[in-house]
């Protein structure tokens, strides 16, 4: 590597998959690929939730999911004060009134958008120095087409970075509050997206979700919309964007 900052810490091996823990200054992360060297195969970034980290089983899942159907690298980093990074003052603040919002069972809306909003600000250049330093390794290299896959907090963080980042090319995207900075970013967007929203969410309201979606300036976007509570986001959602990416990340995708 050419980056003194960026570190592999571990190394294990699983149905074919090859997962490397790594660390890049303070930030921690976690690279999947496939076992059998895909040479400059198309690369995942991909955003977790809030309140989870980069190996939660959602995150780990999503990557072995795209490393063995899609033939993808997949990175993760942990977003600031999530999974192994401290959290600030500020965090623990913002936390402690998010809780209290939701055990008197006030709207969390407002509160989440603002927090989110913050850690969207520290975590896009820790992206874009991490998507550097992911793209020297030979694996991967600078030729290669990125994409960025996110929900919920991962979409706060997902759309200003996609935004700022012309190396990435298409984003599944979804399950967030409008919100009109984040709508300003969304209007810069101009790469295909796939947005999923849950019809039935009891935090975000349907026109807040629907309002999000219709911000983005993509010429091809798709809305997966489900019936179903916040996180009741059905698992086929996932086959969903690995076909995704193989459509946009990839020579020839699968037929549909």
């Amino acid at each position: 590597m050419n980056s003194p900052h960026f570190h592999f810490t571990a190394e294990t091996t699983s149905n074919g998959v090859v997962q490397h823990d790594f660390t890049m200054g303070e930030v921690t992360g976690a690279l999947w690929s496939p076992e059998s060297g895909a040479d400059r195969a198309p690369l995942v970034l991909m955003g977790h939730g809030g309140g989870n980290h980069r190996k939660s089983p959602a995150m780990t899942g999503r990557a072995q999911l795209l490393v063995a159907d899609g033939g993808f690298h997949v990175a993760v980093i942990d977003a600031p004060g999530h999974g192994g990074r401290p959290r600030t003052a500020h965090d623990e603040r913002e936390i402690a009134t998010m809780q209290k919002a939701m055990a008197a069972g006030e709207p969390v809306g407002e509160i989440v958008v603002r927090y989110n909003a913050h850690l969207a600000e520290r975590a896009v250049p820790e992206w874009l120095a991490t998507l550097d330093a992911l793209q020297e390794l030979p694996e991967i290299g600078t030729e290669g087409p990125v994409g960025y896959y996110g929900l919920n907090m991962g979409t706060a963080i997902g759309v200003p970075l996609t935004a700022a980042e012309p190396r990435i090319t298409a984003a599944v995207l979804g399950l967030f509050w409008y919100d009109e900075t984040l709508a300003e970013a969304a209007r810069r967007i101009t790469v295909p997206i796939e947005f999923a929203l849950q019809w039935d969410d009891e935090h975000i309201p349907r026109t807040s979700g629907l309002a999000l979606f219709d911000a983005f300036a993509s010429k091809e976007k798709s809305l997966h919309v489900n019936s179903g509570s916040h996180k009741e986001l059905p698992r086929f959602e996932a086959d969903s964007a690995v076909r995704f990416f193989a459509r946009h990340l990839t020579v020839s995708g699968p037929a549909e």
